[in-house]
């Protein structure tokens, strides 16, 4: 497999108090034992309370071909969380954030995908709004749907094997502190 430009873009590296300790080419970063760094994630709404859940692309290194939020990925160094969603959404689908809020801002998680590759990341998350229509870069998205807040929720809380575990585990905790200003129906 040829290593993508993106692949040795830098991905800090954290202590366990979430202090940047180095970086390392994202290349260098998922394997077994995987180094704590930062990451983020980034649910975004429509007006009609409808998330947009993506399916992410078959070539992806950790959990290929596998349903999860709207976008997740690593902030350059010294860039934060909203810029860096901000990035990744015009990368990835073609999308202008608009209206970015960090709703989880201490979310930790680790998971270990059935290869044996782990994730291990502080990971805060946001949620937004966005302009344009989904335009997916086909190597990092192959699908997405905008699903009803609600469904989404019930599908993290009873079948959550369905969907990455970063969102299973935050979608749960994103539907007890969510504002009705992404939730709701509007207009």
């Amino acid at each position: 497999m040829t290593t993508r430009p993106a692949d040795n873009t830098p991905v800090v590296l954290l202590d366990e108090d979430h202090h940047p300790i180095g970086q390392l080419p994202k290349s260098q970063v998922h394997h077994g034992e995987t180094p704590l760094h930062r990451g983020f994630s980034c649910y975004v709404f429509d007006g009609s309370g409808r998330v947009l859940m993506t399916r992410r692309a078959i070539s992806k290194k950790t959990w290929p071909g596998v349903w999860s939020n709207t976008c997740c990925g690593h902030p350059l160094p010294g860039e934060s969380d909203t810029d860096a969603a901000t990035r990744r959404l015009a990368d990835e689908l073609g999308l202008r954030l608009t209206r970015p809020e960090v709703i989880l801002p201490d979310f930790r998680y680790r998971a270990v995908a059935p290869d044996g590759v782990v994730e291990n990341e502080f990971c805060p998350v946001l949620v937004a709004n966005a302009e344009g229509e989904p335009d997916p870069d086909p190597t990092e998205v192959v699908e997405f749907h905008w699903a009803p807040w609600p469904a989404v929720v019930t599908l993290a809380t009873t079948t959550p094997w369905l969907i990455s575990p970063w969102s299973a585990a935050q979608i749960p905790l994103l539907a007890a502190r969510l504002s009705p200003r992404y939730t709701s129906v509007t207009g």
